[in-house]
């Protein structure tokens, strides 16, 4: 009709009259930082100590319960694992109901609800509500411990601690700890097997009663309940929690490094090496300059992608997946600035001198204005988003009492924010950043990585190393193996390999063969399949005989195979390949001019030749035993798409088919778990048929 007609020309008239008055080429003024009007969470407090905050939100008929104890760092010493063990133990039960009858019962509820050795968290329907606060203090102050669950969860953490025993990442994590803060101290101590051997089930209900206490303990109860049936549910289920304070320990504060240097672990079977530069610093969420430290340290590398150590070490020169910097702060003292990556060992060296380039230059140079703003908006954005949480209210109530904040601290986080300058974050870097004094943990494979690490230097001076073992105590410069025998050569140790095993003459007879090996991971039954000609190799992986996955090799083809899809592989990675197939993979890479024979280095108890067999996405290697001449390990290093992964497997003992030696057991991992595969069938000139290899 003509009115819309004219209403909406009048529209588009006033559309251009408003774009005409606009300077798009400048950006727009940021208008003032909107003030916060946080809703305030109701507090009341028990007779024992027990703080009690409610936040009613009933919009969904859920509610939440978190129960969080304050207490000061709590120093394990000899028992170390204890505060583990302790918390793995409850939340199974009570003394007055099973741990099957609780399980059901909060399974039939739908909901939710966890004990640990220092709080504990539930949520559920608000229906439910009464019972489930009943369930949580009945759980957390009535805890069932009982020597078979303690026997079940030692084992455990002893599991888990094996399995770790290898990883850079975690050997990296645990010396850079006790390093920075000296064994002696809650946050330098580490569990190993020895100390969690020393925790008897006394020593877990001693800890549960000296440390699972309401004093400097907070109750959030967020959602669709009131104030007042929280009084009562609360009232009559945690009065009987008895008052208490935890015992108290004296530390002596940690120093920084005199100055700049390289802490070295040898890990020989890492892929990677995992970095830390880091140093101390005494910063509380309550100092004037917290907030321009916390921008700074997302300029660094806070920041995800937008972080100078991301674009640096990985979008522009490719070095890692994963580069971060993270700053603590703590209420109880020292704290630490650090920042990491995991990289590939032939950039080790490049990778370090490039994160303290990084930090230093946070120190030494204002950063820019887009730097600020774009960290001013990252912030600000995140602040907003959570103010939409029920639970962001009541958390900030308890971080104002726990942190000892002005009661403003978070209606004017986006005024102080919006406030800060370009030179008040380099202010905060010269302070809590300090390269001068970095303390630089690298774990990593030393016979690749130390050689170049050794000729760093920072600012004109060189670094200095240091060596430690796994467990931050210092030792010896490693020994990669000295000088090789005479005679021995790449040739040699494959000819007492194959002499080993059966005879070359036995070997060089042998046209096909198929190996299966069987093992158990994850409650399922894993079976290996492989087919091996000159010049062809297939490997299926059953579980409880289902095929799952398949790897096949022949001509130019390298594919995955999974159900009846093929997925070509990469290329680079066919070609790596090919330099290790054949009926023995010996066999061929003794011909390859690039295989090198690196030195002698321990497995396990025994001494072994390694061989390398070098690729661009998958590198090869094979170790020896000097003394009998059979492969007691293999493993292989991919590297794609910026990741590496490491598969290995131990060999344990040989078994003999047809007068010709195989290995008998390989150990592998499979996630977190160990898989120990037993040799189920070897087929000497097995008939393969053309199927075999589609």
């Amino acid at each position: 009709t003509m009115k819309k007609l004219l209403f909406t020309l009048v529209l588009a008239f006033g559309a251009l009259s408003l774009q005409a008055q606009i300077d798009r080429s400048k950006m727009p003024d940021a208008g003032p930082a909107p003030k916060i009007n946080l809703d305030k969470a109701e507090q009341f407090q028990l007779g024992n100590g027990l703080t009690v905050l409610v936040v009613e939100n009933h919009k969904l008929p859920r509610v939440s319960i978190q129960l969080n104890i304050d207490n000061p760092p709590i120093f394990e010493g000899d028992k170390a694992g204890v505060a583990s063990l302790t918390g793995s133990m409850m939340g199974k039960g009570s003394k007055s109901i099973s741990m099957d009858a609780f399980n059901e019962e909060i399974d039939f509820m739908g909901a939710s609800l966890e004990i640990y050795s220092q709080g504990a968290y539930g949520s559920g329907l608000s229906k439910y509500f009464p019972r489930l606060m009943e369930l949580m203090a009945d759980a957390a102050l009535n805890p069932n411990f009982t020597q078979e669950e303690f026997d079940k969860e030692k084992e455990k953490l002893i599991t888990g601690l094996k399995t770790s025993e290898k990883s850079a990442s975690a050997i990296a994590t645990r010396v850079r700890n006790a390093l920075a803060y000296g064994k002696n101290n809650p946050y330098g101590e580490f569990t190993t097997e020895e100390t969690v051997n020393n925790v008897t089930l006394a020593d877990v209900e001693r800890f549960y009663a000296d440390y699972f206490v309401p004093a400097n303990s907070y109750l959030v109860v967020v959602g669709d309940t009131n104030v007042k049936e929280v009084k009562k549910l609360v009232e009559k289920y945690f009065t009987p929690w008895i008052k208490a304070s935890p015992p108290s320990f004296a530390f002596s504060d940690p120093t920084d490094a005199q100055y700049t240097q390289i802490n070295f672990v040898d890990v020989p079977n890492a892929v990677q090496s995992e970095i830390w530069v880091e140093n101390l610093v005494d910063l509380k969420k309550k100092d004037p300059d917290y907030l321009a430290a916390t921008l700074a340290n997302f300029v660094l590398g806070g920041g995800g992608f937008s972080g100078r150590l991301m674009k640096n070490l990985r979008q522009d020169k490719g070095y890692t997946y994963s580069t971060y910097s993270s700053l603590g702060n703590s209420k109880w003292g020292t704290s630490t600035f650090g920042a990491t990556a995991g990289v590939r060992n032939a950039v080790t060296d490049s990778a370090v001198v490039e994160i303290l380039k990084e930090i230093d230059n946070m120190v030494d140079q204002p950063i820019t204005e887009k730097d600020l703003e774009l960290a001013k908006a990252k912030y600000a954005g995140n602040f907003v988003m959570q103010l939409e949480k029920p639970s962001t209210v009541a958390n900030y109530a308890v971080d104002i009492l726990q942190q000892d904040l002005p009661e403003d601290f978070y209606e004017t986080f986006l005024e102080r924010i919006e406030a800060i300058t370009i030179e008040d974050v380099q202010r905060a870097s010269k302070a809590y950043f300090k390269p001068g004094n970095a303390r630089i943990v690298v774990a990593g494979k030393g016979s690749e990585v130390l050689e170049n690490l050794e000729k760093i230097t920072f600012k004109g001076k060189p670094v200095p190393i240091k060596y430690y073992d796994k467990y931050a105590t210092p030792t010896e410069k490693p020994d990669f193996g000295g000088d090789l025998p005479e005679g021995i050569s790449v040739q040699s140790v494959i000819d007492a390999y194959f002499e080993a095993i059966g005879g070359k003459e036995a070997v060089d007879k042998i046209q096909s063969l198929k190996l299966v090996y069987e093992g158990s991971a994850m409650g399922a039954t894993i079976k290996s399949e492989e087919l091996r000609t000159a010049d062809k190799y297939a490997q299926t992986t059953f579980m409880n005989d289902a095929p799952m996955m398949g790897i096949i090799s022949k001509g130019d083809e390298l594919f995955m195979k999974q159900g009846g899809n093929k997925v070509p592989l990469p290329d680079g990675m066919r070609q790596d390949m090919q330099k290790s197939l054949g009926i023995f993979a010996e066999q061929t890479f003794a011909m390859n001019p690039e295989t090198k024979l690196v030195g002698i280095e321990a497995v396990e108890d025994a001494k072994a030749y390694r061989i390398d067999v070098p690729g661009e996405t998958v590198q090869a290697s094979y170790f020896y035993d000097v003394e009998t001449g059979l492969k007691i390990k293999e493993s292989t290093v991919v590297t794609m798409n910026g990741q590496t992964q490491n598969q290995e497997a131990l060999i344990k003992g040989y078994q003999e088919v047809d007068g010709i030696k195989f290995p008998a057991i390989k150990v592998s991992a499979m996630g977190p778990q160990q898989v120990e595969s037993k040799l189920l069938e070897a087929v000497i000139n097995y008939e393969v048929q053309e199927s075999d290899f589609n």
